[in-house]
């Protein structure tokens, strides 16, 4: 018999998160579970991680089991008589623990019992979920009893391997119930069952979360959409007396009004779409078929969380509308008040003209009077010289230099003036 040649690795660079990501569909698996158990899960908002997983260590250093080490977000532990399963979410921390001995009726003895009151007490954060899930071969004759005669929600799943129950109320001890009834299911169908019971429950409430967010909200949409109303209401009517300064400020209250509205709730928004996402899918994965005179899971939930996401949804897109409405109402403002810039600019201008024709009409003017000032005092000049040759004896006329002399001097400091001032003009547009 030949042996098989060794596997030749290669040593490929690889991404850091590779592995991890690999891993990640194989992560918080389904556990295999054989009836009778009994679970109890509490979700919690989340604390401080490293809360958690003191919090934990101490259950399980109680029990002389390891805890979990640094960065664990999964891990799965039999401590003695139950089991107990924690999972770190991104908003949310689940507790569930198992235990698999014989019982009568699911309220009589929980799983949560086995656990020390000061212990479960002190859990880190908030809680948001509390359910127990009794899965059963045996119904007891008074089923209504478990639930405290409420009405009841079931349906047959799995293609009528099973039977769940439930009334979706919380009880005296602060839990829902489910019951599941065990008609022939294997032990990977029931652990996937009992998960999916619970993230139905879990999931529900989690989507619930921006339900009151909503509502509150809705009204701050509402009264932001009638101050907008009312602003552009002035914007469109010429005959309402109006300052731009002040709807502009108006305006810019309100948009910085709508985009904190919009930072406060579209995170919880868009978490309870995705939450009840996953919600529908769970149900999706029970494959119910009624039972005559029941409401199924799919159905109850349809009726009573349906209504609540549509809200959420509702108010998600209106506020994606507000926003895009206050900004087409700052764009109309700042266009009106850009258009009266302009004008005012356009007025300004022509007061600009109107100065400028008028200092080169007062320039003109002025150097008229220049010439004739300055041809005067050269024409004074020049008699002094006529007055100062004749005294030497040379034959010049007074009177007849002067009237020679006029138009000579007249045109030459004209034209020396107009020359000064293209001069001028030049250097300035240089």
């Amino acid at each position: 018999m030949t042996e098989a040649a060794p596997i030749r690795t290669i040593g490929f660079r690889e991404h850091s998160q590779r592995r991890i990501l690999a891993g990640e569909v194989h992560a918080r698996p389904y556990e295999s579970l054989n009836a009778p158990v009994r679970a109890s899960r509490i979700a919690m908002l989340h604390g401080s991680p490293e809360d958690e997983r003191a919090h934990l260590a101490s259950l399980l250093i109680s029990h002389g089991a390891e805890p979990p080490g640094d960065g664990a977000s999964y891990f799965l532990r039999d401590l003695g008589g139950f089991r107990l399963r924690w999972e770190r979410h991104s908003e949310f921390s689940t507790y569930t623990f198992m235990r698999f001995d014989p019982f009568d009726l699911p309220v009589t003895a929980r799983a949560l019992d086995l656990l020390p009151a000061d212990w479960l007490e002190s859990l880190p954060g908030e809680m948001i979920t509390a359910v127990h899930v009794a899965v059963t071969k045996t119904l007891p004759d008074d089923l209504g009893a478990i639930f405290d005669n409420n009405p009841l929600v079931g349906s047959k799943v799995l293609w009528g391997a099973g039977v769940a129950w439930t009334d979706f109320r919380l009880h005296a001890d602060g839990f829902g119930r489910y019951v599941l009834h065990d008609l022939g299911l294997t032990a990977g169908q029931t652990g996937r069952l009992m998960q999916r019971l619970l993230e139905i429950e879990t999931y529900r409430m989690m989507a619930l979360l921006a339900f009151p967010l909503a509502r509150h909200a809705a009204g701050e949409i509402a009264r932001i959409d009638r101050d907008l109303a009312g602003i552009v209401t002035q914007l469109a009517d010429p005959h309402i007396a109006q300052n731009d300064r002040d709807l502009l400020e108006h305006l810019t209250r309100l948009a910085a009004e709508a985009e904190q509205l919009d930072a406060a709730t579209s995170f919880r928004l868009s978490a309870a779409k995705a939450y009840y996402a996953i919600v529908n899918q769970r149900i999706a994965e029970l494959r119910e078929d009624r039972i005559p005179g029941l409401q199924t899971i799919a159905e109850f939930i349809d009726r009573r969380l349906g209504p609540a996401m549509k809200t959420c949804e509702s108010v998600s897109e209106r506020q994606q509308l507000l926003a895009t409405r206050v900004s087409r109402a700052g764009d109309l403002l700042r266009t009106r008040v850009d258009i009266a810039l302009e004008e005012k600019n356009r007025d300004l201008l022509k007061s600009m003209n109107r100065r400028a024709e008028l200092q080169l009409r007062l320039q003109e003017t002025v150097e008229g009077l220049s010439v004739v000032a300055i041809s005067y005092y050269l024409l004074g000049l020049i008699g002094y010289l006529a007055k100062g040759l004749k005294s030497v004896g040379l034959p010049v006329d007074y009177d007849l230099a002067g009237l020679i002399g006029l138009p000579v001097v007249a045109g030459a400091v004209w034209l020396g003036v107009r020359r000064l001032r293209k001069a001028i003009v030049k250097t300035g547009e240089d």
